[in-house]
């Protein structure tokens, strides 16, 4: 049975696509293992069809004690790593980012097993960036912006996994808005970024025209710290909106929106892409590398959202750009169209593909 090997950080951003990946590599037959640092230890409902082998890592940052240790964990790490991967032979082995996955696919390289990463976002990670030039092929989610490889060619754009949730909605059509119809808007921000979207997007909405906020159904997630001051702020303007701090039918709400006010990582953006809805995307302005800009840099300059820095971004000026969208129910959707085209619902049979190909190729030659 063919081998393959998954490391990834501890992350959702890195371990959901490790998981989609690792479910599809299980359906075709193939023998999954995962290799990650001692948090892997928790890691089998996650990945119910693999063996998890633990490795030590180290992570220069944190405590200044984490980072004196750093090197000799990692090189420990390669070392684990590589007696590991003699014992396994596998036919390929595939790194997601996060410090777990830098001794491992060292000792890969080391070893001459065909390699590949894969990076969520524009920008490659930290982890990625010091690998991409040494592996067999790298796999983008979006069109990397920064920090590439001087060598292209192994790249190829595979696309993000995405929830099944939201690949299944891929083929949902746009509902463009009437022009005195109900307009639907979803806001949601994640646990870091959900305030400041909690202070802005009430008092901009506040400030809108009364004939427009008449027509809004605004359904926004929010820190459990914020929700009442922001449910007390939307009773205030008499506007229908639904609040909680977590929704688990995220990709039918994206689905169901006229327009979306979000962050932009990864999976958020990706997600948008596959079901094809328009947004406000506002960058988290503490994301490493700055990462999210890049991810909402290219929906912008591809037509499908607009960017607005949160440095820039008042109550005044959101309620400015929502007054003329919401005004263009023709615009809202062609960025729908736009943001559509660069879905890939496919990310995970396409990323799977390419690891079969990598181990196929070194297995004839």
């Amino acid at each position: 049975m063919t081998t393959i090997v998954l490391s990834a950080g501890g992350t959702g951003g890195h371990l959901f696509p490790a998981q989609a990946l690792a479910g599809e590599l299980a359906r075709r037959g193939r023998r999954v293992v995962v290799m990650t640092d001692k948090r892997g230890r928790n890691y089998q409902s996650a990945f119910p069809d693999a063996t998890i082998e633990q490795i030590p890592a180290g992570t220069f940052a944190g405590s200044l004690a984490a980072r004196l240790s750093a090197p000799l964990k990692i090189i420990a790490g390669v070392l684990v790593s590589f007696a590991k991967l003699r014992k396994i032979r596998p036919a390929a082995v595939v790194g997601f980012g996060g410090y777990p996955s830098l001794p491992v696919m060292t000792a890969a390289r080391l070893g001459g097993y065909p390699t590949a990463i894969h990076e969520q976002n524009a920008v490659l990670g930290r982890v990625n960036r010091r690998l991409a030039g040494d592996v067999t092929a790298v796999a983008a989610s979006l069109p990397l912006s920064r920090f590439m490889p001087k060598d292209m060619s192994p790249v190829v754009y595979t696309g993000n996994p995405v929830r099944r949730e939201a690949a299944r909605l891929a083929s949902a059509d746009y509902d463009t808005p009437r022009t005195d119809g109900t307009i639907r808007l979803l806001v949601f921000g994640g646990s870091q970024g959900a305030r400041a979207l909690s202070e802005l997007v009430p008092a901009a909405v506040a400030s809108l025209p009364q004939a427009l906020q008449d027509r809004l159904e605004i359904t926004q997630q929010c820190r459990t710290e914020d929700i009442e001051q922001v449910r007390a702020a939307y009773d205030k303007t008499g506007i229908n909106a639904e609040l909680k701090t977590f929704f688990d039918d995220l990709p039918a709400r994206m689905a169901s929106a006229h327009l979306v006010i979000s962050r932009s990582g990864a999976s958020t953006v990706c997600e948008l892409a596959v079901i094809g809805r328009p947004a406000i995307l506002i960058p988290f302005p503490f994301a490493t590398d700055d990462h999210q800009t890049a991810n909402a840099a290219v929906f912008a300059e591809a037509g499908a959202a607009w960017l607005v820095q949160q440095r820039d971004l008042t109550a005044q000026r959101l309620a400015t750009m929502l007054e003329e969208i919401l005004a263009n129910p023709l615009l809202l959707a062609g960025k729908a169209r736009a943001a559509h085209a660069l879905g890939k619902p496919d990310a995970t049979m396409r990323l799977a593909d390419l690891v079969d190909h990598i181990a196929h190729a070194e297995t004839a030659a």
